[in-house]
């Protein structure tokens, strides 16, 4: 790939509370990793051709750290309903689908190319129990040129006949997929019993020895919806909370972990959470449209726990990230309603948490740091309204405003994809 260099305005956080704005910077990109930002190039980079963006944005690529690609037919469907009655009602039905190799390949290839369309650069993905289907999803992502840890859903209780799974042959298809798929630099497998209500607890120890066995990260739901909270005591009794459920069976930050929600936590669980790392995923579209709570992001945040933003695409309706850094900011407003003294997040931030704090899961990702990799996309505006806007404003206005047609260029790791 060799020497890249990028010129435009540059925006991008280092922390939560700043904001870094370079304008008309140049960002040099040496085998798609960042080298370094300057305003005006050292004299070394003088001869080198610049791709100038001119007044364009140079935002670092989106991070979504939770989304369920076999949902993404699904979205905006069945949003009348609450988490339970949608999974039995909707989306269990949907996801059967996926048996079928050739209805697969067609919905993935979509998917991925939304995920291109709307900025994001990684994510993390469930796919479902079916083997064949998960790794064409792994194929596909790959070939897109997409940064993603798949997972193929593991569940053999709890859920539809036609989508339960024995045990054994669950673990054993989940192990292949790892052999199969485990060595690709940017789609990389990740452990994923879909949620401990659905899971057996032999399934669960087994999925905590496969993930010791290859070292591998682990995401699923946590505390999403009080109902589900109660079913987890009446399945797990002799479990203090649903956090000792995953911790018990080697899936809580044992090796690295996702736990998508977290909305009502006992402080054991706090505590649990951040001494072993799990990192939360706020899922503010999803939680919102069936009517699940709002995760005190701001107070989890304030407990030194690690969170991220995911789309959870079907029960989100949207792909688009930036939209999930808005709902994200106008739910912690909300939260005054309970809580007087509650802070409501930053667009800093917010955007933040979209992008490096949710990268960090991938490692150096989501920022123009020198040695992060660069993901990033390149944003437009209507020049007759930018040109009265500074670039703080330009940019607040792409994230609540704008679309995926702002979006004129994208690259993961220095390669454009799209």
């Amino acid at each position: 790939m060799g020497q890249q260099i990028f010129k435009g305005n540059i925006i991008f956080t280092p922390s939560p509370e700043e904001l870094k704005i370079c304008a008309k910077s140049h960002i040099v990109v040496e085998d798609g990793t960042v080298e370094g930002i300057y305003e005006r190039l050292p004299e070394k980079y003088g001869h080198a051709p610049v791709k100038d963006y001119g007044e364009r944005l140079i935002l670092p690529g989106f991070v979504d750290l939770h989304v369920h690609a076999a949902q993404f037919y699904q979205c905006g469907l069945g949003l009348d309903r609450e988490l339970i009655d949608w999974l039995s009602d909707c989306t269990f039905p949907a996801e059967s689908r996926f048996s079928d190799p050739v209805y697969a390949r067609e919905a993935y290839s979509l998917f991925a190319d939304e995920l291109i369309r709307q900025g994001t650069a990684r994510a993390c993905i469930f796919a479902t129990i079916h083997k064949e289907s998960t790794g064409l999803l792994f194929e596909i992502l790959q070939e897109k040129g997409i940064g993603a840890f798949v997972g193929k859903v593991n569940m053999d209780r709890n859920c539809p006949g036609f989508l339960r799974e024995e045990t054994e042959v669950s673990i054993e298809e989940t192990e292949e997929l790892i052999i199969q798929y485990g060595g690709h630099p940017l789609v990389k497998p990740i452990l994923t019993p879909r949620f401990a209500p659905s899971c057996s607890g032999k399934l669960l120890a087994a999925i905590g020895e496969l993930a010791e066995k290859y070292n591998l990260p682990v995401q699923s739901h946590l505390a999403e919806n009080r109902r589900e909270v109660e079913w987890v005591r009446e399945l797990f009794p002799s479990r203090p909370t649903y956090s000792d459920v995953y911790f018990d069976s080697g899936l809580f930050g044992q090796t690295p972990t996702l736990m998508a929600h977290g909305i009502y936590l006992t402080d054991r669980e706090l505590g649990l959470i951040k001494d072993n790392g799990v990192v939360l995923v706020h899922c503010p579209e999803s939680n919102i449209n069936l009517a699940s709570g709002i995760m005190p992001v701001r107070k989890w945040l304030g407990r030194g726990i690690r969170a991220g933003l995911g789309s959870d695409v079907g029960a989100g309706h949207t792909l688009a990230m930036s939209k999930a850094v808005v709902r994200a900011i106008q739910l912690s407003k909300l939260m005054k309603f309970f809580d007087p003294w509650a802070k409501p997040l930053t667009i800093a931030e917010a955007f933040y948490m979209a992008t490096k704090g949710g990268g960090s899961f991938f490692g150096k990702v989501g920022s123009f740091e020198k040695g992060y990799s660069f993901d990033a996309i390149v944003v437009e505006d209507d020049p007759r309204i930018a040109g009265r806007l500074s670039l703080e404003e330009q940019f607040q206005r792409f994230l609540y405003t704008g679309d995926d047609r702002n979006i004129i260029a994208r690259f993961v790791r220095g390669r454009q994809v799209g």
